[in-house]
């Protein structure tokens, strides 16, 4: 199983990212069924394996990527959350996803109870093309909205989170999740860095604009936010926690209006 894992850093730090992401498609039945086992399990398929793959870009990280959904540690948190402790998957919602993850798009198109619309200047899976910060949409349109890992590539993410206010109906609830660093007190930005491979290993990756710290959740709230810091992994069983290879503390912030 190393050789796999070397293989795979291999392949992530070669082929760009755009291809790399197709690829992962095609290949996902043959790796969900080299890797089948019973040691770490996806909640969002429930299928098991004896390792997940490793991810990320300079330092990647070990049993982190799900072989069958292609999921990562944020992923499949969002997904407990959003199964065990809201009614998403029962109630009628009108939904509005940002930048739709694959390892959620085709079930979330398939819940009967949603009324499913994904965004996107760029994605190939969006609905509407459009700009988050000059969003298309009438005020107080939906019930929730989804929006992860997208805020830290837009300069300016006040003017973003005012829209997404905007479009959220009174009552509604956002998850706006970000690459956070729980160690900084305050979020950090340096324009004048400009180098590709300097900005990626300060921010995380080359496009990010900034690391976000513990201050993210006081300027959601200072859009008009009520915000719930859920560390949820803390109401998990520890050994659940292991074997949906969950990154421990990752906190969802859960927005309100």
């Amino acid at each position: 199983m190393e050789s796999v894992k070397s293989v795979f850093k291999f392949i992530l730090n070669t082929i760009p990212r755009p291809i790399l992401i197709r690829l992962s498609y095609v290949a996902r039945p043959i790796l969900a069924m080299l890797l089948k086992g019973d040691k770490f399990t996806d909640p969002i398929d429930g299928k098991s394996f004896r390792m997940f793959l490793p991810y990320g870009y300079g330092t990647q990280r070990n049993n982190v990527l799900s072989p069958s959904t292609l999921s990562l540690e944020r992923h499949r948190l969002l997904w407990l959350y959003l199964k065990n402790e809201t009614d998403f998957f029962t109630a009628p919602k009108k939904v509005l996803h940002f930048a739709p993850e694959q390892a959620f798009y085709q079930l979330f198109r398939n819940q009967k109870n949603l009324d499913y619309t994904t965004t996107d200047l760029f994605s190939p899976l969006a609905d509407v093309k459009a700009d988050i910060c000059n969003l298309p949409f009438d005020d107080n349109t939906y019930d929730v909205i989804l929006c992860n890992h997208v805020l830290e590539h837009i300069p300016d993410d006040t003017k973003a989170m005012e829209e997404l206010y905007r479009v959220l109906k009174p009552g509604g609830m956002g998850i706006f999740q970000i690459p956070q660093d729980l160690s900084r007190a305050v979020t950090f930005s340096d324009d004048t860095i400009t180098d590709a491979k300097e900005r990626a290993r300060i921010f995380g990756q080359y496009d990010h604009v900034r690391v976000y710290g513990r201050d993210y959740f006081d300027k959601l709230r200072s859009i008009g936010f009520t915000v719930i810091e859920e560390d949820y992994t803390a109401k998990i069983a520890p050994e659940l926690v292991d074997k949906y290879c969950l990154a421990k503390g990752e906190i969802i912030p859960v927005c309100f209006k």
